[in-house]
């Protein structure tokens, strides 16, 4: 019996590609958030994403509050899901020495130069958030389009 949150082969299928390049003074989230709801979708995933930021604003494991990092970084990685309750993403970062920070992408990650990414539209998905109890945070809820809430 197939997993029950498991897409079908039709839903992958019309898995929509979108490409994306900002630039220089873009924010990073709150761009990627745009994109997919200029798209008309209620479900993304962000599959990657390389550039360079200046600052970058990232909210560390168990931390309450988003850490500045005010230099120029390049942007190693970038994924993560974005639904219409705003997106849940991860970032990894390597300063001038190399050394790389890592954690969920807060607003005010400033493009420098350039960020490429590769966002993966799911018109046939709505994700929302909701209060897990096994976790106490808000977690991803998948449905399909066709799914009442």
């Amino acid at each position: 019996m197939p997993h029950p949150h498991l897409p079908t082969p039709e839903a992958l299928a019309a898995c929509q590609p979108l490409p994306l390049r900002l630039r220089p003074g873009e924010d990073l989230r709150r761009s990627v958030e745009a994109a997919v709801a200029q798209a008309g979708v209620s479900a993304a995933f962000v599959l990657s994403g390389i550039g360079s930021l200046r600052p970058a604003c990232i909210r560390l494991a168990g931390a309450a509050e988003a850490t500045v990092i005010d230099a120029d970084l390049e942007l190693l990685t970038l994924a993560g899901s974005v639904s219409a309750d705003g997106a849940h993403l991860h970032l990894s970062v390597a300063d001038a020495m190399g050394r790389v920070t890592g954690g969920h992408l807060a607003y005010g990650c400033t493009v420098r130069t350039t960020a490429e990414l590769l966002l993966a539209l799911l018109p046939g998905w709505q994700f929302g958030r909701a209060p897990d109890p096994a976790t106490g945070f808000a977690e991803l809820v998948l449905r399909r389009s066709s799914e009442s809430a």
